[in-house]
This record gives structure tokens, C-alpha cells and sequence, in this order.
């Protein structure tokens, strides 16, 4: 009778039973008669089971499938009486996120499907079975025997155990993440007009630890070879250095998508979601290849949980957050509301000084090499791109002075031309094609993007997959991606009808010709 009370449903009935205390047994018999009809007709163990079962069937209606699977799926219904809910989760970070994103909506479903629930509490379950459990969860440990014992064993996360031992921590992130090359430190990044800015703010998050959490989440795009990956590993290799020992984790995004899938496939993919969220300070490089709709999504609930708690994220791509197409709005969103810095190509003083840096570098290995201050100088004046441009450039030069056979002025000058028209082409950027097409024919970049189909629009679509093609190195799937999400044979299409047109049409060619030079300088 004890265990049929106190799983009551309603207040209402107390009153009655409180009543008949006075009137002796006979009438504490009546009025246990008039609850007994209130109560459900199972035990409590399986009206439990009904309730959690109706509850996750609402859960998963208002917040969809997705969010459902990633917090709710491991939760269970401990016990319900006296107004009181009590739940358990297998982690602490669980209970937190739950409690501060969803409690309310828990509440207002329990207190729908058991009247009079006035209040949810969620535990952990190591807590739960664990002799010494912390306050706020101590009512959990007196549960009764058969309760606990129907929880089903659940192991500690594996960030619980690296975060106790913070050396091991920090010795190990580069198995859990991308390996770290330990010559990208922040001495040997050479500092310029062109990223004063983010080396600034990469050293203050490096160094700073959480204090930094003012530039979060810190996003860094430029175009290849400015040094987006030297100053993000220096970052990295920087905070392993500090005293706090914080836990570090860089990831590339195509690893990120392979641990994910790996995990999944491995049944693990709570444990890798635990281990990433226990991190202080997460570095992701090249984000424009996060690709799949479920990855997306469980990388946008991992960056609100490490933001919201307070730790460091930081990311780099090759473009601005709102032109990462392929990525979900929420992402694009999250990355646009923190501190968004461009690293621009270097100008000459910072080009003079990477081809110092790197003769420095070559006399080191061997003494007796040499090159003409001269060489440097054109070489700095002529390759204008990317730092990757002006060590390609530099290594052609520098690898005929090492064997005795330097280039003469002439040859010299044939070389930069042959390097400064290839690295010009492989320079087009799709956005630059979108940009200059959208602005030649005066429509938006947006309806280009979008699905109508007015002829005004479809035409210059068409025209801007054809230079896409015609102008960078991207395959058709590529440029469909980013394109809206079309398939490669609209690409085709578009590319075949403007080529046979251009042969016919003498007005189109001249056009495409503007917009290709427009795009060039």
C-alpha cells in the first residue's frame, strides 16, 4: 500500500485519506477503496516504462528526430511520486545540458501526463549506483534496491579520465585529434600589415586561456597559403605549453567527418561527442569541407555546448561564413556572431621577409648557400599571391643556386611569368565569379543561388557555371554545391550551352571576355 501511494497521481485523493485516519481501520479501508481505481493497474516499474515511452514519443515530436537522438536516448524515468520526477543520464554533461536547454519543456510534459508533478530533478547514474553521491543528486541514493538495481551499468566517459590526469591530456590530443607539426609556433610565423590582426588574437587565446573567451568562437578565413594552418597549430602548440595544462584538440574537418562516421559505425558516437566536449579549447581547420546533413548538425550542437560552457573554439576556412554555402545556416550563423578576422595576401615587405625567413632556413642546412639580395627583391616584387606562391617560387630558384647554376636575368624573368600566370589562374575563387557576374547582369548573388528559373536569372546562372568551369580547378559535383545544391548535369548542361553559344555568338563572347578579365584583375 505504502509503494501504491506514494506513485499517486493527484493530490486530490490525500484529503479523503488524511480524513479516514480519524475514523479508525474500517474507514481506512473505505478510502483506500476510492484511490485504488486512481492507481495505475501494473506495477510501477511498467507504468514507468508507459509514461517514459509517452514522453519521448512528445519530445521527439516537438524537437525533431535529430536533437531527440543526440540528448534524450540514453534518459530514463527512475522514479514519480509526490509531485517530484526523477530522471538519470549515463554523464554529467547530459544532466547540465539538459537542465539548461530543455528542463522546462520536461517539466510541462511530466506535469501533463502526471497530474501534480511539480518539479523534475536529473541525476547521473554512476552517481545513482555509487555509494558517496554528491548533494545535489543525494535523494537518488536512496532509491529502492529493486529501482537501482535496473539501472543498467553504465562506464565512466572516457573525458572524465583524461580530464583527471591533465598532462595525459594534453600529451595525447593529437591521437584523439589531427597530429600537430611542431614547427608551426608562433616564432617561426612571419607577422605582416596583412595579419597583424589575427596574430594578435591568436596569441591572446593561446596564452590568455580563459580570459580569451571573449573572442569565441575566433573564425579565420583566407584563401590557400596565407597561413591559416601555421597560426592555428602555433595555437595549439602554445596552449599545450601553459601551466593550466588545457585540454587541446585540432582537427582538420575531413577528420572530424571520419571519426564521426567511424564512431557511429562503432556504436560509439556518445563517447566521441563526450570526449570533444570535454575539451577547453578546439581548433577546426579548412570547415569548408564539412559536408552531410547529420555531421552538420552535431557539429552545431558541440559548438553551442563548448560555447556556452565557455570554452575556446576556434575555425578557419577559405571564405567568409556566409559564403560556406554547403554549410547549415545554424553553423554559418554561430560562426558569423563571434569574432571573424580575413588574412589578406602579404604586400612586399611581408613577402621580402617570408624569403629572408626561409634563406635563413636553407643556411642552416647549408652554410655556403647564397642568393642575390637582388633575386629576392624581384622574386618579392613579382609573385604578388599566396605565401605557398613565393616558397614554390623561391624553391625553383633557390634549388639552381644550391648546385652551382643560377638563373640569368632573362630566364629568370620566363620563370616568375610562367609562376605568376599559373598561380593567377588557380586564384579564381567561385565567389569572385558569382560576385562580378551578379554585378555585370544586376541581379543578386542570392537569386543566382536561389531556385527561380526566370530567364533573367537563369542566364547569368548559367553564364557564372561556365566560367566556374572554365576558370577553376572545381570539379562539376563541386561547383553544383555551390551552386545551391545542383546536380552535376546542370552544371554540364549550363557549361555545354554557353560554349555553343559563344561560337555563334560574337556579342556573348565579347561579354564573357569582360567579365573574365574583370575577374583576372
Amino acid at each position: 500500500m505504502t509503494g501504491l501511494v506514494s506513485a499517486t497521481p493527484t493530490k486530490a485523493p490525500r484529503a479523503p485519506l488524511r480524513a479516514s485516519a480519524s475514523r479508525g481501520a474500517a474507514s481506512s479501508a473505505t478510502a483506500a477503496a476510492r484511490i485504488q481505481p486512481n492507481e495505475p493497474a501494473m506495477s510501477p516499474a511498467h507504468g514507468e516504462a508507459e509514461i517514459l515511452d509517452r514522453v519521448n514519443a512528445r519530445l521527439k515530436a516537438h524537437l525533431g528526430p535529430d536533437v531527440f537522438a543526440s540528448w534524450f536516448t540514453r534518459m530514463k524515468l527512475v522514479h514519480a511520486g509526490k509531485g517530484v520526477v526523477q530522471l538519470s543520464v549515463p554523464t554529467a554533461f547530459l544532466r547540465t545540458w539538459i537542465n539548461g536547454h530543455y528542463k522546462d519543456l520536461l517539466l510541462q510534459i511530466f506535469s501533463e501526463e502526471i497530474p501534480g508533478t511539480l518539479k523534475v530533478d536529473i541525476a547521473v547514474r554512476s552517481a545513482v549506483r555509487g555509494a558517496p553521491a554528491p548533494a545535489p543528486i543525494a535523494r537518488e541514493t536512496a532509491l529502492p534496491a529493486p529501482v537501482a538495481a535496473s539501472l543498467p551499468a553504465t562506464p565512466a566517459p572516457r573525458a572524465t579520465s583524461e580530464r583527471a590526469a591533465p598532462s595525459e591530456g594534453a600529451r595525447a590530443q593529437s591521437d584523439f585529434g589531427s597530429p600537430l607539426d611542431p614547427r608551426y609556433v608562433f616564432e617561426s610565423f612571419v607577422e605582416g600589415a596583412s595579419n597583424r590582426v589575427a596574430l594578435a588574437a591568436a596569441r591572446s587565446i593561446a596564452e590568455n586561456g580563459p580570459q580569451s573567451v571573449r573572442f569565441n568562437p575566433l573564425f579565420l578565413h583566407a584563401t590557400v597559403g596565407l597561413g591559416k594552418t601555421h597560426l592555428l597549430q602555433a595555437i595549439a602548440n602554445a596552449a599545450l605549453e601553459r601551466e593550466d595544462r588545457p585540454r587541446v584538440v585540432y582537427l582538420t574537418a575531413e577528420y572530424f567527418m571520419w571519426r564521426f562516421a567511424t564512431a557511429i559505425r562503432d556504436n560509439q558516437a556518445l563517447d566521441f561527442k563526450e570526449n570533444l566536449r570535454g575539451i577547453d579549447i578546439l581548433i577546426i581547420d579548412d570547415m569548408q569541407f564539412l559536408q552531410g546533413k547529420s555531421i552538420q548538425q552535431e557539429f552545431c550542437h558541440l559548438l553551442n555546448a563548448l560555447i556556452d560552457s565557455a570554452r575556446q573554439v576556434i575555425v578557419a576556412a577559405d571564405r567568409p561564413a556566409f559564403e560556406l554555402e554547403s554549410l547549415d545556416s545554424r553553423v554559418r550563423s554561430r560562426l558569423a556572431g563571434g569574432v571573424a578576422i580575413e588574412m589578406v595576401s602579404p604586400d612586399f615587405e611581408m613577402r621580402r621577409g617570408i624569403l629572408a625567413a626561409r634563406v635563413e632556413v636553407m643556411r642552416t642546412a647549408d652554410p655556403s648557400f647564397a642568393i642575390n639580395e637582388g633575386v629576392l627583391d624581384t622574386i618579392a616584387r613579382r609573385v604578388t599571391g599566396s605565401g605557398r606562391d613565393l616558397e614554390g617560387a623561391f624553391n625553383q630558384i633557390a634549388f639552381r643556386h644550391s648546385v652551382g647554376q643560377p638563373l640569368s636575368n632573362q630566364h629568370l624573368d620566363d620563370l616568375l611569368n610562367q609562376l605568376t600566370r599559373a598561380g593567377g589562374e588557380k586564384r579564381v575563387r567561385i565567389e569572385d565569379i558569382l560576385k562580378f557576374v551578379s554585378r555585370h547582369y544586376n541581379v543578386s548573388r542570392t537569386d543566382i543561388l536561389s531556385a527561380r528559373r526566370t530567364r533573367t536569372i537563369v542566364r547569368p546562372r548559367q553564364i557564372a557555371m561556365y566560367l566556374a568551369k572554365t576558370m577553376t580547378p572545381r570539379s562539376l559535383p563541386e561547383i553544383g554545391r555551390r551552386f545551391g545544391g545542383r546536380d552535376h548535369t546542370t552544371v554540364l548542361h549550363a557549361v555545354r550551352k554557353i560554349e555553343a553559344e559563344r561560337a555563334n555568338d560574337q556579342k556573348l563572347a565579347e561579354e564573357l571576355d569582360v567579365i573574365r578579365r574583370m575577374i583576372e584583375e
